[in-house]
């Protein structure tokens, strides 16, 4: 089921047939340069297993992201409940195939994510947690204009959490 279309991809609910697209992405060491190691086959079953339990219980979570004219999967992008300094809060996350990098795919499913939060889902305040040393993922955040709020002892490690209020952006 597509979720939204931007002006280059759409955005969709994984299903069984996206494990073996989703697995080159996460198993290889750069993209996931910022996780403890990059994943084996079973962790990407669970990702896509855990996502579906999302979309059951919250409505949302990580989806497909796929190129609109070719339909290929080229990575993940969406809205998930992250507990932070023991509030739960919404995060926009994102990962997209290395061979994809910097042509704004990134940026353009946020965006759509960071619209979908507050238009749909009524969302006053999203984050995304970011590795301080994960330049590009800060990158798409300042440019969807989230701005660093704090440091936060989050995933066994200390993250920058940036954040964005839904009355300082321009629908």
């Amino acid at each position: 089921m597509i979720i939204m279309e931007t002006e280059r991809l759409e955005l969709r609910e994984f299903n069984d047939e996206d494990i073996s697209v989703l697995y080159t992405i996460f198993s290889d060491a750069e993209t996931m340069k910022y996780y403890p190691a990059p994943f084996n086959l079973e962790q990407t079953k669970n990702w896509i297993e855990k996502n579906k339990q999302r979309y059951r219980e919250d409505g949302y979570g990580l989806w497909a992201v796929c190129l609109k004219e070719s339909k290929e999967l080229i990575g993940d992008c969406g809205l998930v409940k992250q507990i932070v300094d023991g509030k739960t809060e919404v995060e926009v996350g994102y990962h997209i195939h290395k061979k994809y990098w910097s042509k704004g795919y990134a940026t353009e499913a946020a965006k759509g994510c960071v619209e979908y939060g507050f238009s749909y889902l009524g969302q006053e305040k999203l984050i995304s947690i970011i590795d301080s040393k994960n330049g590009p993922s800060i990158r798409v955040a300042e440019k969807n204009g989230f701005m660093k709020e704090k440091e936060s002892f989050i995933f066994n490690k200390i993250h920058d959490i940036y954040s964005l209020q839904k009355n300082k952006l321009q629908l």
